[in-house]
């Protein structure tokens, strides 16, 4: 314990003079020295020198922590003042004066109980990236309440660990999780309305959460947005939603087609930040909306011309021609095989094996009707994949014509020629990559009514054309880039956007949505980009030092660090209650070292007043006396 002065007017003599505080030091939960007023004594009628005030401190901390002195102290202004200033403390209760007695500190094992369990392993990880990527500070700029940050904060983490309905995360938050502990948001008003309005509260400011965010990922990691992935994905809906703009009949990613869907778009870099996001209508094309994409990212990257990576669905050629309009260049598969083309007799040939320890071969292309770069890929793999494709979908296709031919010489059989034809037509309908490659002949008899017999073959042309390029697509680019396996490299980073919808929608459950209104659906779905703003960071960082766990690898570790209420009586018959997390496991541990962040959220909570700094008040003196002791 030590005094603090500040130099006052004294109201009742009218004279400006010292005004006393005694002050205790302790670490905070973060490590840091901080400060609690044990004690506002204000003004002390006798002239205490700074020694007196120092001897007085010192024997006010070792009568709280039982210690006795070798020598008396003889001073009794200094004895006296001890005694007034010990007795306050006593009365004021700021001080937990019976549990410091070593003796009432031996608890009875019989009576140890271990209640109030809750998770805060994965809660920590993400609370303390929360920090680091300064969304409270946005927050607060954008006139979110204390309160507002607090439940914001929880809701993310907990959508990140927990993705599930309000209703269940606010049960999720109450009895299974420490979010609450590390936030500090009042679990009495923990509720799923409030939860349901918090998501729309942050969809409000999409746009500045993702423009900061964005930039200041690009801080942490030291990220020049050069490279760019584009693409689309889809969600779809439980329930009728008839009332809804959004949802719509489309292609669905799922093979959902019995449900309406809603498209969300998406535009990464090569680390899986998102740098711009949109939701569309269900049925919303694919190569559609890409002007405006174009114009957002301008914003976004600060006007930087970076490198799109496309799907094929989105590269037409009007799509191609505009990022070229709009100063980007672009990078894709082509959506139609070339056919007339010749090697670059000056560029050689290059095998390379992948990561999945697969061979493909590239080889630099002319084609007379474009000035792009082309790339043929020739994957084994791949080509092994397509023929076994191919050969089940002839195989299902030759099994309708046969039950077709079968028909024929049944005696109730289907042999009109008008629907022998039309079940011929329904079979194509249902393979059309297949069909194309058949030659089909229908014999009629002499009245042209009746099919008599149905034959098949393939075309053997077609088919050697198929054969030979099985396992063979083209790179496209507007680039002109020298060296093949560049242009490879940079092909492969548009799967850093396919492990990003799988996240988001595995991970974080974005599917399916459940939301009645579709301002709800745009908030739920923002809810699960902001938590895997969290999720993201984490892996890139852990990455880094070598950890390639998946996101639920990593819950599950944090997971195994609880924080526990442990109770007991002492000898005296009192209860003593302590809250401490549990050891972490060296997985956890391993990770936290990569994370940077300490191993346990906090070594105990008691009850000790919280400690608020506030500014210095102007025109005011501050003066501290501080014992030094020698040796």
């Amino acid at each position: 314990m030590y005094f603090k002065m500040s130099c006052r007017t004294n109201v009742a003599t009218g004279v400006f003079e010292g005004y006393y505080r005694l002050i205790e030091s302790y670490r905070n939960n973060d490590g840091k020295v901080s400060h609690r007023t044990i004690l506002n004594i204000g003004f002390i009628e006798d002239a205490l020198k700074a020694i007196q005030l120092n001897k007085i401190a010192r024997i006010l901390t070792d009568t709280y922590e039982k210690k006795t002195s070798l020598f008396i102290e003889e001073d009794v202004l200094i004895n006296k003042w001890v005694a007034i200033f010990w007795a306050k403390i006593i009365a004021s209760g700021n001080l937990d004066i019976t549990v410091y007695d070593k003796n009432n500190r031996f608890i009875d094992v019989d009576t140890v109980k271990h209640t109030h369990v809750r998770e805060i392993g994965a809660e920590w990880m993400c609370y303390n990236i929360w920090q680091d990527l300064e969304i409270d500070k946005l927050l607060e700029e954008n006139e979110f309440t204390e309160l507002e940050i607090q439940l914001a904060q929880s809701q993310i983490i907990s959508k990140a660990l927990y993705p599930k309905s309000e209703l269940a995360t606010a049960r999720w938050i109450n009895e299974n999780s420490a979010v609450s502990e590390l936030t500090g948001y009042p679990l009495e008003k923990m509720n799923k309305d409030r939860l349901y309005k918090s998501a729309l509260k942050l969809h409000t400011i999409k746009d500045k959460l993702e423009q900061h965010l964005s930039v200041k990922t690009n801080e942490l990691f030291d990220i020049q947005d050069k490279i760019l992935l584009y693409d689309l994905t889809n969600t779809y809906f439980e329930g009728e939603k008839r009332n809804s703009v959004l949802a719509k009949f489309g292609r669905s990613k799922e093979k959902r087609s019995d449900a309406k869907l809603v498209v969300l778009a998406l535009v990464i870099n090569i680390y899986g930040f998102i740098k711009y996001s949109a939701i569309h209508e269900g049925n919303f094309s694919d190569s559609a909306g890409l002007e405006k994409v174009l114009d957002d990212l301008n914003t976004v990257t600060g006007n930087i011309n970076p490198l799109i990576v496309l799907d094929a669905g989105i590269a037409t050629e009007a799509n191609l021609k505009l990022i070229v309009e709009k100063g980007c260049d672009y990078l894709c598969v082509s959506r139609t095989k070339l056919k007339d083309y010749a090697f670059d007799t000056s560029r050689l040939s290059v095998i390379l094996e992948t990561k999945s320890k697969k061979e493909v071969i590239l080889k630099k292309i002319i084609s007379p009707k474009h000035t792009d770069y082309f790339l043929e890929v020739n994957s084994a793999a791949k080509a092994l994949k397509e023929q076994g494709m191919k050969t089940q979908f002839e195989t299902r296709f030759e099994a309708e014509l046969e039950k077709i031919s079968i028909a024929l010489a049944k005696k109730y059989g289907t042999k009109s020629l008008d629907k022998i034809h039309q079940r011929i037509g329904r079979a194509k309908q249902k393979y059309p990559s297949i069909q194309q490659k058949y030659i089909i002949t229908v014999s009629p008899d002499e009245d042209n009514k009746n099919a008599i017999t149905l034959s098949w073959q393939k075309d053997p042309h077609k088919e050697a054309a198929t054969i030979d390029n099985l396992g063979k697509y083209f790179i496209r680019t507007s680039l002109d880039l020298k060296e093949e396996v560049r242009v490879w490299n940079v092909y492969n980073t548009i799967r850093e956007i396919e492990n990003t919808f799988r996240t988001l929608k595995t991970d974080l459950d974005l599917r399916p949505i459940y939301h009645k209104k579709d301002v709800s659906t745009m908030a739920h779905l923002h809810l699960g980009l902001l938590a895997y703003w969290l999720v993201n960071t984490i892996r890139c960082t852990l990455k880094a030092k070598g950890i390639h766990h998946n996101w639920q690898e990593i819950v599950r570790i944090g997971n195994t660090q609880k924080v526990i209420t442990t109770t007991g009586l002492n000898k005296a018959k009192v209860e003593i209650s302590i809250r401490k997390c549990s050891e972490p496991t060296e997985k956890l541990k391993e990770i936290q070292t990569a994370l940077n962040i300490k191993s346990k959220p906090f070594k105990k909570l008691e009850s000790v007043k919280s400690v608020v700094h506030r500014p210095p008040l102007k025109k005011i003196k501050m003066l501290t006396y501080k014992e030094v002791r020698s040796g």
